[in-house]
């Protein structure tokens, strides 16, 4: 008998043993009984865009949500021990997600820690973060998911893109030590690369999706593209990664693609071959509901390609540059009329709106950026309430492909759950009326929220 038969039967033998109970002992056999919660007399939006339903209850066993059913018949009979919580007046949402975070281009434990707190308990149970430091990132990954720190629940990406792209002093703070390009976090790619090796480089780096950046060829990102489907990894591009346009981006199949504004170049004339440019589209003699765009989104919505819109983005820049006696020209500005127009027409013809911020508010905000997006994507796209708060969760779950897992308020979801005092249906504004947030089954109350410091966010 070979070691390797003989190790495979002694394994074999253990577990028939286990499985017969020989090796159990009856207490530590037992599965200790899941801690019930029970939230009732609550108005459940549940994040499908379905209608409001009142006098509804929530029954939380340890991180998953058990039951959702009308109070009545849920409090007729319990498990022994659920903990009531009186939630009458409040209106119950699936946890908020936002799309488009950066925790750690420049690593600062103090600063990313600080801004997942306000996340937290502000509703906000899940985060996508769109390329950093990968080795910061995971940690933050790791304490968020273990419930270590007060935060939602991190994923992150990997970052691919032309060699070019890495004279960029962003990339070299996210890679400090190691060289930009050449790290399994943020990888230079070119017609030599071997593709196969560079997913499965993105892949373990346990990274969710693959972010198509900058400065690569419609061939390319096709390549990427395709790989990383074979490998069972989402792809996350900007919508115009110059020279690939918008077109060609939608064509390659992505998952989602970032930066409403960028479509622009897709009815644009003149069209910039490199990320670093000062090109800007004529906006205002460019047609929102040009018949092309109408084609893209067509393709986008027939694919399930989700447009990760960053619409809030274009008026925070524009609020920033009041005053300034001379305005930086670059691809990100953008009239906000524009992006918003733009992005009502896309959710007019079908395309999943998710709800991602890519800046940060400073200290004294009391909820985090993406409450404003929220907020222009229910006044400037035209979106209605129902429709928004679905970009926040589901669409947002979607984008990581975790819409089993959460996005919803359905039974055997995750338990990531948000309390409001105020009906978000009737003014969107009422979002900021957070009463309590639970993550994973545990209890985040506003009122126990410790606004960030100056100090906390020193560096911004």
């Amino acid at each position: 008998m070979t070691i390797k038969t003989l190790f495979a039967t002694a394994a074999l033998a253990l577990s028939a043993l286990c499985a017969t109970g020989v090796l159990a002992d009856d207490k530590t056999a037992e599965t200790p009984a899941k801690p019930t919660t029970l939230y009732t007399g609550v108005k459940l939006i549940d994040g499908t865009g379905a209608q409001m339903q009142d006098g509804m209850a929530i029954l939380v066993a340890g991180d998953r949500i058990l039951k959702i059913a009308p109070a009545g018949e849920l409090q007729a009979s319990l498990p022994e021990g659920t903990k009531l919580v009186d939630g009458s007046g409040w209106y119950a949402l699936p946890g908020l997600i936002d799309t488009h975070v950066h925790m750690a281009t420049v690593p600062n434990e103090v600063k990313a820690e600080a801004l997942m707190r306000r996340y937290v308990y502000s509703g906000v149970t899940t985060v996508r973060d769109m390329a950093g430091d990968m080795r910061a990132l995971a940690d933050l990954a790791r304490k968020s998911r273990l419930g270590k720190i007060p935060a939602p629940d991190l994923y992150y990406a990997a970052l691919m893109a032309g060699p070019t792209f890495f004279h960029d002093p962003r990339p070299g703070a996210a890679a400090e030590g190691e060289v930009p390009g050449q790290v399994p976090w943020m990888q230079a790619i070119t017609p030599d690369t071997d593709m196969v090796k560079a997913v499965a480089m993105a892949r373990g780096t346990w990274a969710t999706g693959i972010k198509i950046y900058a400065n690569l060829p419609s061939a390319e990102v096709h390549r990427i593209s395709t790989e990383a489907h074979k490998q069972g990894i989402k792809v996350w591009a900007h919508s115009m990664v110059f020279p690939a346009t918008p077109g060609d981006v939608v064509d390659a199949r992505v998952d989602v693609i970032s930066h409403v504004c960028r479509l622009a170049f897709e009815i644009s004339d003149e069209k910039p071959t490199q990320y670093h440019h000062t090109i800007q589209p004529p906006y205002d003699s460019l047609d929102p509901r040009d018949p092309r765009l109408a084609a893209l989104f067509a393709k986008m919505k027939a694919q399930g390609t989700i447009l990760d819109a960053t619409l809030w983005l274009y008026t925070h820049i524009a609020e920033r540059q009041k005053g300034q006696k001379e305005r930086k020209a670059g691809p990100a500005i953008c009239p906000p009329a524009f992006a918003g127009a733009l992005t009502q027409f896309a959710y007019e013809q079908g395309v999943n709106i998710s709800a991602g911020t890519d800046s940060n508010l400073p200290a004294e905000a009391a909820y985090p950026s993406l409450f404003d997006e929220m907020t222009v994507l229910a006044t400037d796209a035209k979106m209605p309430p129902l429709q928004v708060i679905r970009s926040a969760t589901l669409v947002g779950a979607r984008t990581m492909g975790l819409e089993a897992d959460r996005g919803s308020l359905e039974a055997g979801k995750k338990a990531d759950i948000l309390f409001l005092d105020q009906n978000p249906l009737t003014d969107i504004a009422n979002l900021r009326s957070v009463v309590l947030t639970v993550k994973s089954g545990r209890e985040y109350a506003r009122a126990d929220y410790v606004p960030l410091s100056k100090d906390e966010l020193a560096g911004d």
